[in-house]
């Protein structure tokens, strides 16, 4: 991996901080305090001491960008042209349940796109990080998306909402008109890390709604510098502020997205 530019090494600095705190609280996970944050979604200390560690080391190397993270919410900077994107702890379900399949993610945007991504999975040791016409990377080695160029052979992952939401019976016929045509599906529980594998070759393709800005915002340019095509599920929307998107290697996402958008 080549020298990243001094805003990803402040991100990729932030996330291993984060990081060390939350392997801690993962490995006493039946002893964490958690409170309920809505029906199913749960948030825990650790969650919130994550941002915190997070924040200041962004804000300190940076004080005047714009803030958004999962727990803490949005707060504009006085340069509006640039923005932190976080979610402190991707897949909080998994980490309850002492599965380690968990990350920090962290993104910065710039006039509305995103530049520069980093996703750390603590648990695997695992850090992808991207920029802008740089390339993507894990750990010291490049990131490529998958050569596979037919369905039946290829992977997807997905969320599956729970009953409340309401995408629950988009995504089940999403299911009915993809399974019969791929060789598998994935739900794995962590928007970040679906995103990442995606880069890595390990899925070749992924589908998602009901998403926020920091569930998906370092994926964006991680898989589209590895190489991926990635949409919003609706050609005319927007993947950060509509929560969707709709990711694959560019020799299956046409056929890809014809099965999820002809819904």
């Amino acid at each position: 991996m080549k020298q990243g530019s001094a805003n990803l090494n402040v991100m990729i600095k932030a996330a291993r901080k984060a990081g060390r705190s939350l392997v801690k609280d993962f490995r006493e996970v039946e002893n964490l305090q958690v409170s309920m944050k809505g029906a199913g979604d749960f948030v825990t200390r650790a969650d919130i001491a994550a941002e915190q560690i997070i924040k200041d080391e962004l804000m300190r190397a940076r004080p005047t960008y714009g803030w958004l993270g999962e727990e803490g919410g949005g707060e504009p900077g006085q340069d509006p042209t640039r923005r932190w994107i976080v979610d402190p702890l991707d897949g909080t379900t998994n980490f309850l349940h002492g599965l380690p399949h968990w990350a920090v993610s962290i993104a910065l945007e710039h006039k509305g796109e995103v530049i520069a991504g980093v996703i750390f999975d603590p648990a695997k040791d695992e850090m992808f990080i991207a920029e802008k016409g740089q390339g993507a990377f894990i750990n010291e080695s490049r990131l490529r998306v998958s050569g596979r160029n037919k369905m039946v052979e290829s992977l997807f992952a997905t969320g599956l909402p729970r009953g409340t939401k309401p995408d629950l019976p988009e995504t089940l016929q999403d299911l009915a008109r993809l399974i019969p045509a791929c060789s598998g599906v994935r739900r794995w529980g962590a928007a970040a890390l679906d995103l990442a594998y995606v880069a890595a070759g390990r899925f070749d393709g992924y589908w998602e709604r009901g998403l926020h800005a920091w569930d998906i915002a370092a994926g964006l340019v991680i898989l589209r510098e590895a190489g991926g095509l990635v949409e919003p599920i609706d050609p005319a929307g927007n993947s950060l502020e509509d929560g969707e998107v709709l990711a694959a290697n560019e020799a299956i996402f046409a056929k890809f997205a014809k099965i999820i958008r002809n819904g």
